[in-house]
C-alpha cells in the first residue's frame, strides 16, 4: 500500500453483493467521508446490472465537492477477478429474494411459531442458512485462490454461521463479522445516562461495555462512563420504568416495524443480571417461544413488533425508486455517518488508526473459556495493523450460557445440513430450537421443514431436489 502523510491511496476493496441498494450506499458514504482513506471498489453481484448501476451511483459521488476519500468504483464479472489483489473483501448478500424470506418468516406461523426477524436462528434462520452457506462454500473457496492475504468483512446474516463457513473451509482466512446492535445498547445507556444524571454530549464510544456472547445474542457484563458503574444506574433506570420502558421520542413513528421500547432487555437484565446487547427483536427469537414470542397479542404487550416481509417488500420498492432518482442525478447520497465501525475497522487494520470493538470470530484464543473454541463468539477486539486481538471477555454464567448452548450446537449441525444437503441435521437443529420445542412436535416440525425447503428450493443446491 502506498502510504502519503497519513493516507493510503491505493487501498483495493471487493465488494460481493455490490448491487445492494441499501449497503453499498452506506459503506459508500462512510468511505467518501474518510479522507485518510482512497483506492478501487470491484463490484460483484449475480444482477450484474445492479452492480453496474452502483459502479455510476459510486464515481458521481466521488466527484461530490464534499466527497473527502476518493474511490473509482468498477464492475466485476467473476470472482477471481473481483478477489484479484484485494486488500479486503467485503461480503453483504441477501440469499433468495423476499418471497423465500416471506416463507422463511410466516409459513411457521401455522404452527403459532412467530418470528420478529426470522434472519439468525428459529426456522427462519435455518432456512437462509441452507441458502446462504453453499455460496459462502465458494466464496470461501474463491478467496483461498484469489486473495489469500485479504482481510474479509462479513455483514450477511445469520452472521455467525457465514463466519463459521468461512474459517471451515479456509482455516487461513482472515475473516470477521461486523454487527451494530451492540451499539445501539451502547447509545440507550447513554440516553438513560444523559437522562438519570443531567449529563449532556456523551458518545456512544464513551460507554465502555465488555462484550460476550454470540451474534445477536450478545450481552454486557461491565458497562461503565467516565468512572461511573452504568449497571446501577441501568437497574434504578428499570425499576423506575419497567412497566412503559424507554424509546426516544419519534423513534417508533419513525421506523414502526422495528421500533421498541427496550423491555425485552428490561426483562432480561432483572432475570439474568448481564445486559442483553441487542435489539429486543432479536432477543426474543433466542428465548423459549412460549415467552416473548408466544403470539403477536404478547408480542406487543412486550412493545415490540413482527417485522413483516410486506414491510421489507414496501422497503424495497422504495429503495429502488431512490435508485433511479440518484442514477438521474435527482437525489445525491446523504453524506452522514451510517453509524457502522467498517471503514473505521479497516483504517485500523491499514494501521492509520487503533480501536477496539466488538467483533464475530472464532473462539480459538479461548475468549469465553465455557464455549466450544470452535464456536464464533461476539466479544470485543483490539483492531491496529494488520491485526486483530480478540479479549479475553470472561466466562457466561449458567443461567445465560444453558440459553445459549443449544445456539451453538445448532450451528454445527445446520452447517452440516447447509454443506452436505443433510435433512436429518436440518431438522435435528430445527427441533433443538427454543422457538420451535415450546410449539411443535418432531413431526409437525418435519412437515414444516419439508415445506419451506420446497418453497425455496429454487436457491438450494440441486441435491436437496432428489429428497
Amino acid at each position: 500500500m502506498k502510504y502519503e502523510n497519513k493516507k493510503i491511496t491505493d487501498v483495493r476493496i471487493a465488494y460481493i453483493g455490490g448491487g445492494s441498494r441499501g449497503w453499498a450506499w452506506r459503506l459508500m458514504a462512510d468511505l467518501a467521508m474518510e479522507p485518510a482513506l482512497a483506492g478501487t471498489i470491484a463490484l460483484y453481484d449475480i444482477d450484474k446490472e445492479a452492480a453496474r448501476r452502483n459502479e455510476i451511483i459510486g464515481n458521481n459521488l466521488t466527484q461530490q465537492e464534499d466527497c473527502t476519500g476518493k474511490w473509482k468504483y468498477i464492475t466485476s464479472g467473476t470472482l477471481k477477478e473481483t478477489l484479484t489483489g484485494a486488500d479486503f473483501v467485503i461480503i453483504s448478500i441477501l440469499p433468495g429474494t423476499f418471497d423465500e424470506m416471506a416463507v422463511d418468516v410466516h409459513a411457521p406461523e401455522k404452527y403459532n411459531i412467530w418470528q420478529s426477524v426470522g434472519d439468525t436462528t428459529g426456522p427462519g434462520g435455518l432456512v437462509r442458512a441452507l441458502r446462504t452457506l453453499p455460496m459462502y462454500v465458494e466464496i470461501a473457496e474463491a478467496i483461498k485462490s484469489y486473495a489469500t492475504k485479504a482481510w474479509v468483512v462479513n455483514y450477511t446474516n445469520p452472521m455467525s454461521l457465514c463466519v463459521k463457513t468461512l474459517y471451515k473451509v479456509f482455516p487461513g482466512v482472515k475473516a470477521f463479522g461486523c454487527c451494530h446492535e451492540v451499539f445501539g445498547t451502547q447509545k440507550l445507556l447513554k440516553d438513560i445516562c444523559e437522562q438519570t444524571l443531567g449529563l449532556t454530549d456523551i458518545y456512544r464510544d464513551e460507554i465502555h461495555v465488555n462484550v460476550l456472547g454470540i451474534n445477536h445474542f450478545t450481552w454486557f457484563s461491565e458497562a461503565s462512563y467516565q468512572g461511573i458503574d452504568l449497571f446501577q444506574v441501568y437497574k434504578e433506570y428499570i425499576d423506575k420504568n419497567f412497566e412503559h420502558g424507554f424509546m426516544k421520542d419519534g423513534e417508533n413513528l419513525t421506523n414502526p416495524s422495528f421500533g421498541s421500547t427496550n423491555r425485552v432487555k428490561f426483562d432480561l437484565f432483572r432475570r439474568f443480571g448481564y445486559i442483553a446487547a441487542a435489539g429486543d427483536r432479536h432477543l426474543a427469537e433466542f428465548m423459549p417461544g412460549d415467552e416473548y414470542l408466544k403470539d403477536p397479542e404478547t408480542v406487543e404487550s412486550w412493545g415490540f413488533h413482527l417485522t413483516t416481509v410486506d414491510w421489507r417488500k414496501e422497503d424495497l420498492r422504495k429503495r429502488l425508486e431512490k435508485n433511479e432518482r440518484l442514477l438521474k442525478g435527482g437525489e445525491k447520497i446523504d453524506l452522514k455517518p451510517s453509524g457502522e465501525e467498517g471503514v473505521r475497522i479497516i483504517k485500523s487494520l491499514c494501521g492509520l488508526d487503533r480501536i477496539i470493538s466488538n467483533v464475530n470470530i472464532p473462539n480459538t484464543a479461548g475468549q469465553i473459556p465455557n464455549l466450544p473454541k470452535g464456536a464464533v463468539v461476539e466479544t470485543n477486539a483490539v483492531f491496529s495493523k494488520d491485526s486483530i486481538k480478540p479479549l479475553f471477555a470472561g466466562e457466561l454464567p449458567a443461567p445465560i450460557l444453558k440459553l445459549i448452548v443449544p445456539h451453538v450446537q445448532n450451528h454445527e449441525d445446520i452447517f452440516d445440513a447447509a454443506v452436505n444437503c443433510n435433512f436429518d441435521s436440518a431438522l435435528k437443529a430445527l427441533m433443538n430450537d427454543p422457538q420451535v420445542k415450546a410449539k411443535c412436535t418432531k413431526e409437525e416440525g418435519e412437515k414444516l421443514l419439508y415445506e419451506m425447503i420446497k418453497k425455496t428450493s429454487g436457491y438450494l443446491p440441486s441435491k436437496w431436489l432428489k429428497r
